[in-house]
């Protein structure tokens, strides 16, 4: 199993001074040790680096744009593969012919080395940008389609009732051949079976449930994968899975309080903005550890001890690791810029990650489910 690494810029409140100017200085600072981060983790053997693309979180996720966040570090980087984790790509946020050309520009920079996720997002940001929800899952489908089309061809048109585009060239064309490796993130029900069925890497977004959830999601992933019909040119038959990973001999109530904090916040987003059409009864069976998270009381402690969360010694996360190893997941994404963790505290956990962690895991077989 490789190790990856997750990047959605958190800047946590209360910002110190008036607004504009405290907001300001602790995005900056967040951008600025992120990337120091991220070239740390390329010295030191992860396999790829994912930002994500979110509009309108206040706090918990200030990236978005991530084609320039990527950018930037295909020039500072040598080694680490640079994940779009995701383009939001239904018709309404970037139309595809844009998405074709930034994903392949990285793709360029970076000399081939761009993974590219797409999704969906949630009602907050589809509302924002004017997305028909009702139709969002076949935009997404059609829009990848236009965007293999346009890296295929040297010369593209298409017109359908949903979106028109004149003939022309559509520059530059990525280094990968015929194109880089496309993905699709799941959090919603049968998300998993759509990107398995569709030739699509699963990337595992849902993070507020316990591994035995994934470890169905993995299997119905890889049912529908066993004959796929791919909506790209490339096959991926990937799983990734994302988690919070913080190495620490031992955690201090700091570390615990992040926890909270970042549970806290994305129990709040997700009832607010992708739940509010489900009864009691649909939303605790999708999230069942969301009940109590809103009621104020977070389970950090179930969490940790149910492998939910990697926290601890790098024994103690090789240990943890080797669990979702063991479900099927071949990128396990480490989520380590969160809530109140200082700069030097997230380097140290890269630096054991790479030396400690990663040479493990790859020596590691695992006991995967027939």
């Amino acid at each position: 199993m490789d190790l990856d690494v997750l990047y959605e810029i958190d800047v946590p409140k209360p910002w110190n001074g008036p607004h504009p100017y405290g907001q300001r200085a602790a995005e900056q600072r967040a951008y600025r040790e992120a990337v120091e981060q991220i070239r740390l983790a390329d010295k030191v053997g992860f396999r790829t680096v994912w930002a994500v693309e979110h509009h309108f979180r206040e706090g918990r996720s200030h990236c978005p744009a991530p084609e320039v966040l990527l950018g930037h570090l295909a020039g500072l980087t040598e080694r680490i593969r640079l994940g779009f984790g995701v383009t939001l790509t239904p018709f309404g946020f970037t139309p595809p012919q844009r998405i074709a050309e930034k994903v392949a520009a990285v793709d360029v920079l970076s000399g081939g080395r761009v993974e590219w996720g797409t999704g969906r997002s949630t009602p907050m940001e589809q509302t924002a940008f004017g997305v028909d929800r009702e139709r969002s899952r076949d935009d997404w489908r059609e829009a990848i389609e236009i965007v293999t089309g346009m890296w295929r061809e040297e010369y593209f048109e298409y017109a359908s009732d949903r979106f028109t585009f004149p003939r022309r060239m559509v520059t530059p064309k990525p280094v990968q051949d015929p194109h880089p490796p496309a993905w699709m993130a799941a959090t919603s029900p049968g998300s998993a079976e759509v990107a398995g069925a569709s030739g699509l890497g699963l990337l595992s977004f849902s993070i507020m449930q316990p591994l035995d959830a994934m470890a169905r999601q993995v299997a119905a992933y890889r049912e529908a994968a066993r004959a796929p019909r791919p909506i790209t040119d490339v096959t991926t038959d990937r799983v990734s899975a994302y988690t919070l990973v913080h190495a620490t001999d031992r955690p201090g109530k700091r570390v615990w309080d992040s926890v909270a904090w970042w549970y806290s916040n994305l129990a709040r987003f997700t009832l607010d903005w992708e739940l509010p059409h489900l009864s009691p009864e649909e939303r605790e069976r999708t999230f069942p550890l969301l009940t109590p998270i809103l009621e104020g009381d977070v389970p950090v402690r179930d969490f940790n001890d149910g492998d939910m969360i990697l926290i601890g010694d790098a024994e103690t996360i090789v240990r943890k690791a080797k669990r979702y190893a063991d479900l099927g997941i071949d990128q396990l994404i480490a989520y380590v810029q969160w809530g109140y963790l200082e700069h030097q505290e997230i380097l140290r956990t890269i630096e054991i990650l790479g030396k400690e962690v990663i040479p493990e895991l790859a020596a590691y077989r695992p006991r995967r489910p027939a």
